[in-house]
């Protein structure tokens, strides 16, 4: 059951993600699945400044909006990642400055792996997902669809999503993922990546996924 201190921890939430400054005014949204049901930050709201009266409470099932608050207009990816991903509480939608001006490149990269942070956390592989109208079925579709097997991904002219069991994992996903779009950005094209024996090393020592 929802409380207000869920509402509560939720704002804490949102005001973390704006204060590092990885979304401005009505840019971006968030949402929580607690049980059978999702807080998503209202459509319009600020992340940054949002309050608990522009939070929308929702049936994950459904989408049923059970307080009468307007979700965002994004709430079509957040439920639909949700639904698909059962290891997946917290979906953040952000728009932080470098991630964003490589979302925008003409030439996109193809490898953000830069540092170790990137395929130890935000992924070995990011998605890039072609440019749909913010809101639209279209665009919702294409985001479920790149996160069923990935956990961060980057939206062509538009953005980045990123989800985790928890609001730390998302932010630190959403964090790292930016500081490597800095480092491209800054870099001016002359940077170096892992290879693919590097990273094999890291889910083997850092991860503990293989075993030699």
């Amino acid at each position: 059951m929802i409380t207000d201190i869920h509402f509560k921890e939720f704002v804490a939430q949102a005001h973390r993600v704006g204060e590092a400054g990885l979304t401005v005014c009505s840019s971006g949204n968030l949402s929580w699945r607690i049980g059978d049901e999702v807080l998503i930050s209202g459509t319009g709201s600020w992340v940054p400044t949002l309050s608990k009266e522009k939070v929308a409470q929702c049936r994950l099932d459904t989408g049923e909006v059970l307080n009468g608050v307007k979700p965002s207009m994004e709430h079509g990816f957040h439920l639909g990642i949700l639904r698909e991903r059962p290891d997946v509480n917290v979906v953040l939608h952000f728009q932080s400055p470098y991630a964003t001006a490589v979302a925008c490149m003409k030439h996109i990269p193809s490898d953000f792996n830069v540092t170790a942070e990137v395929p130890c956390h935000v992924g070995a592989e990011i998605p890039v997902v072609p440019y749909f109208r913010p809101g639209s079925p279209e665009l919702a579709a294409a985001v479920v669809d790149a996160m069923k097997n990935h956990n961060s991904i980057l939206l062509q002219k538009h953005g980045q999503v990123v989800c985790g069991k928890d609001f730390d994992q998302a932010f630190e996903r959403a964090m790292f993922f930016e500081m490597a779009c800095r480092i491209i950005v800054l870099s001016g094209g002359e940077y170096q990546t892992l290879g693919k024996a590097e990273i094999d090393d890291l889910e083997t020592y850092v991860l503990g996924k293989k075993t030699k």
